[in-house]
Parts: structure tokens; C-alpha cells; sequence
């Protein structure tokens, strides 16, 4: 099983390559605070080119295109989802969508507590949802949610147990995080802490063999979900699909 993954649901955009359980490989980028759409627009296509070439790879040889399908970036998840719509239609391959807080939990294995993936959502939220893991498997124990900082903080600590956080919300609510947080708690290391194609991957690749080709989509069926509406949406009353 060869699968193709690509994320551009948050600040960073990346693309990789796995063979059954062989990280091929992966391109990474970074992006900081300059505009989603124009840098990863730019960025994501020519990555994902540039890793064909160095890699030799036949993209007909590929079996299925994971992308993260949600939450994040408004337009960074539509540039994921056009460039993986493109290219399921082009090669005529299955979509593999891995929610993005899934993703970021699978940077970190080795964790005793609650893994805790937080994506900065603006005015003092985020998406998270909590996961634990079980037999070197990420277990989902709380839902997926968009929720402010100071409601996910008083839930950490009713639930009384230590949590690793893990997101591009890490360094932007790191302050408030320490001030209100009761339990024990630490953050990932820089190299782990955005979202990764590499682990978008392996859920992909953790999917399939848990359901086979039933957790394959269409690429004209294909849509990223976002946990609440745009600002545009917001500001307009008008559903932009």
C-alpha cells in the first residue's frame, strides 16, 4: 500500500510518501504568519513535485491520497482539498481523509496521560479534542470541539490528569495555558509540534488497515469540515460551501 498525503490545514504545508510502513519521504515547510493562500498555494504543488523527482516516484503507482480533512485554516484546508481533489481526478485514485487534531496527535507516541491537540481558532479559541493512547493507537476520549482557552483549561482539570499539548495554538495561549492549568502538564517539542504529512500518513495508512477500502471517498465527494462557519460567513449570513 502506497499512499501520498499532503497537509496545508494550518501554518505549516507539507507532502510525503509512505510505503506500507516505510516513511519514503517527506517535505516540510513552515510558514509563519504570511498569508495561508498565497504561501501555500505557491509552496504545496511545487513540494510535492520536487519529492516526485528527488524520490523517483511514479505517481501512477500510488494507491490512495490521505489529506487532512478538518478543522483548520479556511482557505488552507480548501488548498488541501483542491490539490487532493486534483490529483485523485488526475490519477484516478481514492481520498483518505484524516481529521486534522487526529494528526497532530499521531506526531507523539510514548504518552502515558491525555494528548491534548490545540489549532489556534482566533478570539480565544481552539479546535481540540483529547486522545490517549492505548496499544500504540491514539484513542479519541473527548469529541472533537471549537471552545475557548479558559473552558478547555477548566475541563483539564476536573478530569485530573496530566496532558501534553501538541498544535500551532501551543505558543499562542502557552501564557494562559500555565496561568489557569491545576494538572500537570507540558508541551511538545518544536519539531513535533505542527501538523506533519508524514503523520497524516500513517493514520491514513492506520485506516485502511483497520477497514480497507471502506474508508476510501471520491475525490468529487470529497469536503474538508470546519467545526463553525468562516468569518465571511459570519459577517454575511451567507453558507459558503
Amino acid at each position: 500500500m502506497k499512499i501520498f498525503a499532503i497537509d496545508s490545514s494550518g501554518q505549516a504545508a507539507g507532502c510525503a510518501i509512505l510505503e506500507d510502513d516505510a516513511l519514503v519521504a517527506e517535505f516540510h515547510l513552515l510558514s509563519g504568519k504570511a498569508a495561508l493562500r498565497k504561501t501555500h498555494s505557491q509552496s504545496l504543488v511545487p513540494m510535492m513535485e520536487e519529492m516526485r523527482e528527488v524520490t523517483g516516484t511514479d505517481l501512477s503507482t500510488i494507491d490512495a491520497i490521505a489529506v487532512t480533512s478538518g478543522p483548520g485554516s479556511f482557505t488552507g484546508l480548501r488548498i488541501g482539498a483542491a490539490t487532493a481533489k486534483g490529483l485523485a481526478f488526475s490519477l484516478q485514485k481514492p481520498i483518505i481523509a484524516v481529521p486534522t487534531l487526529q494528526a497532530l496527535a499521531e506526531n507523539l507516541h510514548g504518552v502515558k496521560g491525555l494528548i491534548c491537540p490545540v489549532m489556534d481558532a482566533r478570539r480565544s479559541q481552539v479546535y481540540t479534542a483529547l486522545y490517549k493512547e492505548e496499544n500504540g493507537k491514539k484513542k479519541e476520549v473527548g469529541d472533537m470541539r471549537t471552545i475557548a482557552v479558559e473552558e478547555l483549561t477548566e475541563d483539564l482539570n476536573a478530569r485530573k490528569e496530566e496532558v501534553l499539548f501538541v498544535g500551532d495554538a501551543v505558543p499562542v495561549y502557552a501564557e494562559a495555558l500555565r496561568e489557569k492549568l491545576t494538572v500537570p502538564f507540558s508541551f511538545a517539542p518544536a519539531h513535533l509540534l505542527m501538523q506533519r504529512a508524514s503523520s497524516v500518513a500513517f493514520c491514513a495508512m492506520q485506516q485502511y488497515l483497520e477497514e480497507g477500502e471502506a474508508c476510501f471517498t471520491k475525490g468529487e465527494d470529497f469536503k474538508p469540515f470546519y467545526l463553525r462557519r468562516s468569518q465571511a460567513e459570519r459577517e454575511t449570513g451567507i453558507h459558503i460551501d
